[in-house]
């Protein structure tokens, strides 16, 4: 759906990109939106990104025709709960957080079924705040659906993939809850966990003034990330993301025991696995 009055709940790099591209993609729609600090709304409206940022979250869910919870995870849980009685009769809802089998099961609890469905943009950023917003942030981008299981929940994933692809200019893919939380453990979660890795490990053991190459800087960029949104993420799919690591540890043993033993020919399979697949993306123009 092309949604007449757009709402949005959190106004940080992901939720403020939001509202500035929708803000600009023509159509005469109006754009309200809400965060907790007030200078971030006052910054949003001053940007041109809304029309309006009422001093309560309340007031934007019943104003708006679709609303997009733009919060960390558990705070998009705490504000369904809230918001639920406030929506307007007919509005659609989503969200953007990272996991999604939490979120559908409370909007299902709510009996939102009809009106509700998950989504996770592929564009993410480790920068933060309303300051970081752009308005092309997910143009082109991928953005998984889930819908919820009760009720017509296609009909509602339908209605969102239909806005990502309409105001957003993005690519919805529609999947499961939990089929997108287990993927995203491997290809999302467990890859901020190595960026952390690495750089908690160069801050204890690189030599004090030591340059770092651009291997390093690349590799380590997720580490930027928001420590407490991470934290979220990572509990809150635990129950996929600690079968991954362990196979990480797995693929970690096997080089270990390569350089331990000598082992050439398995050092170089190993190494060769990798760069087979680095370089097969690079073949199809995905991101790293």
């Amino acid at each position: 759906m092309r949604p007449e009055t757009l709402g949005v709940i959190g106004l940080g790099a992901i939720g403020g990109s939001l509202a500035r591209q929708a803000k600009r993609s023509g159509g005469g729609m109006r754009v309200l939106g809400w965060s907790p600090e007030p200078a971030e709304r006052a910054a949003a409206v001053q940007d041109g990104a809304l029309d309006d940022a009422p001093a309560r979250a309340a007031d934007v869910a019943r104003a708006a025709d679709f609303l997009v919870l733009a919060a960390p995870p558990a705070a998009n849980l705490v504000q369904l709960d809230a918001l639920a009685p406030q929506l307007r009769p007919g509005a659609f809802v989503t969200d953007v957080g990272s996991v999604k089998r939490a979120i559908v099961a409370r909007a299902e609890r709510l009996g939102l079924g009809a009106r509700f469905a998950g989504s996770h943009p592929m564009a993410g950023t480790h920068l933060r705040g309303f300051a970081a917003a752009r308005a092309d942030l997910f143009r082109g981008a991928v953005v998984y659906v889930t819908p919820c299981a009760a009720g017509p929940g296609e009909g509602a994933a339908r209605e969102v993939a239909h806005f990502w692809a309409a105001v957003l200019e993005a690519h919805p893919v529609i999947l499961d809850a939990g089929r997108h939380d287990a993927q995203l453990a491997a290809t999302s979660h467990v890859p901020q966990v190595v960026a952390s890795l690495l750089a908690d490990f160069l801050a204890r053991h690189a030599p004090p003034g030591a340059s770092l190459g651009r291997g390093a800087l690349d590799t380590t960029r997720l580490a930027a990330s928001d420590p407490a949104l991470w934290t979220e993420i990572l509990l809150m799919n635990r129950d996929e993301l600690l079968p991954a690591l362990r196979a990480l540890e797995e693929s970690l043993g096997t080089a270990e025991r390569a350089i331990e033993m000598g082992d050439a020919a398995a050092l170089t399979a190993w190494l060769a696995r990798a760069a087979v697949w680095r370089r097969r993306l690079e073949g199809r123009g995905d991101g790293a």
